[in-house]
């Protein structure tokens, strides 16, 4: 009988796998077995740090905020959580990033959109939406 020589299919694929672990360090990248060990390791720890840069940068956005806050605590919410609640009660929709970014290049915007919300808060029209006493709004107006 002949000898069959394999076809280019199984060798294209192999330098395929090795093309994608060119760049990694010693048997890792020369080894057929090793290589695709690698390669699986490596898919995997992307897609699980795909979802842990999303946490990191969600935390740091709230530290950021949270260290403007933190500067002026007279004037301002200094708790970071009180700040955010009084955000989606009065629906202001701006997202944590936003925010951050509002925060750091314009603190002062920030204290200012702070402040509208303690004035919605304490004006009369809202106690009335919230269901507050009706005798304490009569004798404000």
């Amino acid at each position: 009988m002949t000898r069959i020589k394999r076809g280019y299919i199984a060798r294209k694929r192999r330098t395929k796998s090795r093309d994608f672990t060119s760049s990694f360090r010693g048997a890792h990248s020369k080894l057929t077995r090793t290589i695709s060990q690698q390669k699986i390791k490596a898919l995997v720890s992307a897609h699980r740090d795909r979802d842990r840069k999303k946490r990191d940068f969600r935390s740091l956005w709230i530290s950021r905020i949270n260290a403007i806050i933190g500067q002026k605590k007279q004037k301002i919410y200094y708790i970071y959580s009180k700040l955010i609640y009084n955000m989606s009660k009065r629906q202001l929709l701006l997202n944590r990033k936003i925010v951050a970014q509002i925060a750091i290049l314009k603190g002062n915007c920030l204290f200012m959109i702070a402040n509208e919300i303690i004035k919605k808060k304490n004006s009369p029209e809202t106690e009335l939406r919230e269901g507050g006493r009706i005798e304490e709004i009569c004798i404000i107006k």
